[in-house]
């Protein structure tokens, strides 16, 4: 089981850098083992391109490390990956990239509002996308830091850092990485040409989306 979870950290991991939503060294990815109760996660400082299955590491949720069969340390942010397991048992997998354009609303601690109907795709309970506060890379309070923005959203722009997404598995938890870079570009976009904010979706029009009765 947990050799085939070290395959699609590579390949979701690899597909990121494919992407552009996060270059070579930068992001983290991760897969949180129910079974087990383990945590499977991409090693620290290594290049994508170059990373097999066997340099995943496996740990559990206090941080020790189960497995490493290359010797590679897990990812310097996985106190942060444990902390988002913890408080949201349901999570399967967590994404972190660093995307340009939702990567520069992190660096102006700027939300990316509703302007276009996807963003209830992303969970987002109150219609934006919540701006994690600052926190070293690394640390307790790093980890912290984007806990209460992901109890209203399935994703979070992480102040001067990047993004991080949770979802199901790491397939669906990518695709809502994707997601916001591709709402922060149309943002930027749409700021640039009208030089003011532009109308935004609200709230209970996202709440109310379900699929139609009837297609004709």
């Amino acid at each position: 089981m947990l050799e085939r979870l070290k395959r699609q950290v590579v390949r979701y991991a690899q597909q990121a850098e494919r992407e552009g939503l996060c270059r070579h060294r930068s992001g983290n990815f991760s897969i949180h083992d129910k079974e087990t109760g383990y945590i499977v996660i991409t090693p620290t400082g290594m290049d994508r391109a170059e990373m097999l299955p066997e340099d995943v590491v496996v740990i559990d949720m206090q941080g020790n490390v189960v497995e490493a069969l290359t010797g590679k340390k897990p990812t310097s942010e996985s106190m942060m990956h444990m902390a988002v397991y913890k408080a949201r048992p349901e999570v399967g997998a967590i994404v972190h990239t660093h995307s340009k354009n939702a990567t520069a609303f992190a660096v102006m601690n700027k939300p990316i509002p509703a302007i276009v109907y996807e963003l209830f795709l992303l969970g987002c309970k109150k219609g934006y996308i919540h701006v994690a506060p600052y926190g070293r890379p690394g640390t307790k309070e790093l980890a912290e830091s984007v806990l209460k923005p992901l109890s209203i959203s399935d994703v979070a722009l992480m102040q001067a850092h990047g993004v991080i997404a949770v979802a199901g598995d790491l397939k669906e938890a990518l695709l809502r990485a994707s997601y916001v870079e591709e709402l922060a570009e149309i943002y930027y976009k749409t700021l640039t040409v009208l030089g003011h904010e532009p109308d935004v979706v609200p709230v209970e029009e996202l709440a109310n989306w379900k699929y139609p009765g009837r297609l004709s």
